[in-house]
């Protein structure tokens, strides 16, 4: 069954089973490897990207509940000004260790921040509840979105 939906502002089409996970579309049909697999649970937020601009667990989203909706991934955040500035906070805050779980955690941050772009820290610890990092870097990361935001450490 061909679903319609948008990535990254490009229409797209794709002939599959509408369970099929929005994660397995996204690596394997259309070759966009930056959203992750971690959990497969929708536990970790690994492979958080955006549905109509909120954060959703791509490993538990059926590709049939997003058709015609806007999907956007790491890649199309790293085209964004948000994006870019959240990955530089990134980078100069050190927060990358092992990398793995990044892209979830800045599609976390960027819907956080497009939703409040002056975020306390009560905001971004709810908003970055579901986001595991194995690495423990926690801190640098509240302090990466704060940077990112323009708001004092």
């Amino acid at each position: 069954m061909a679903v319609e939906l948008t990535v990254n502002g490009r229409k797209r089409s794709v002939d599959t089973d509408p369970a099929k996970p929005l994660l397995w579309v996204l690596r394997e049909d259309l070759d966009m490897v930056g959203t992750k697999f971690g959990c497969g649970a929708g536990l970790c937020g690994a492979c958080t990207v955006h549905v109509d601009g909120a954060p959703a667990r791509a490993c538990q989203t059926a590709i049939g509940e997003v058709a015609g909706s806007a999907i956007t991934t790491i890649e199309g955040a790293a085209a964004s000004p948000a994006g870019q500035r959240i990955a530089a906070a990134w980078v100069a805050q050190d927060v990358p260790q092992c990398g793995y779980c990044q892209a979830g955690q800045i599609m976390s941050a960027l819907a956080l921040l497009n939703q409040t772009p002056k975020p306390t820290d009560a905001d971004i610890d709810a908003a970055m509840a579901g986001n595991l990092c194995r690495c423990s870097t926690y801190v640098r990361i509240r302090s990466a979105i704060k940077a990112a935001a323009g708001v004092a450490a």
